[in-house]
């Protein structure tokens, strides 16, 4: 059970790295694969930015990256 949250998280982490780097280019807002990429992230980056105090650059994948991990380390026990 362990090994599939992990994966899971791990599929997580590259789907906000996506995200992140699909945000660098000018991409279609109307395309699919962003507008997927967007509504499977949101729920999760929104709340982080909302409580960042910095403007200008989105430092909001990182901290869930960051949180997904500690998360992670904490249900394996490490």
């Amino acid at each position: 059970m362990i090994y599939l949250i992990h994966r899971l998280a791990n599929l997580y982490i590259m789907i906000i790295i996506l995200r992140a780097v699909f945000s660098w280019f000018s991409v279609d807002p109307y395309n699919s694969l962003y507008r997927l990429l967007i509504s499977i992230t949101e729920p999760v980056l929104a709340p982080i930015r909302r409580l960042l105090p910095f403007s200008g650059i989105d430092f909001s994948p990182f901290v869930a990256i960051l949180l997904i991990q500690i998360l992670m380390n904490i249900l394996i026990g490490y």
